[in-house]
């Protein structure tokens, strides 16, 4: 019985590690969209930041879609049939910053989004387990 309860208590404690990592992680994506976006607001070129220097990266989009800051999709636009869930996920932004969930390529991911003051949108996010 007491193996039995050390072997409760420690799946417990991990999945608790686990969820603290986890809000760790969302923090810092919140962390940094917040702080592109109040670059960008306060005056520095969208185009200036680079996806690659975050982890993850982070993402910039103008409202109708054309993506400005990507690793791979910059100077694409994401309001096509082919990024038709990614697009009226991303557009939900808001000035105060959201957290928004949707389906690509067969993954569940859930991003975080922030309007700037002239209408880009900023995010970053990860695909959920």
């Amino acid at each position: 019985m007491k193996n039995a309860i050390q072997v409760c208590f420690g799946l417990i404690l991990g999945l608790c590690l686990a969820g603290a990592a986890f809000a760790a992680d969302e923090a810092a994506i919140k962390a940094n969209v917040d702080g592109v976006a109040t670059g960008i607001d306060g005056g520095e070129d969208p185009a200036g930041f680079k996806a690659g220097d975050y982890d993850p990266y982070v993402f910039v989009m103008e409202a109708d879609g054309g993506v400005i800051v990507h690793p791979s999709l910059q100077g694409k636009s994401l309001n096509t049939d082919k990024f038709r869930p990614v697009y009226d996920a991303l557009v939900k932004a808001t000035p105060g910053g959201v957290w928004v969930e949707y389906e690509w390529q067969g993954a569940q991911k859930k991003s975080y989004v922030r309007e700037t003051a002239g209408g880009l949108i900023v995010g970053s996010g990860y695909t959920k387990e």
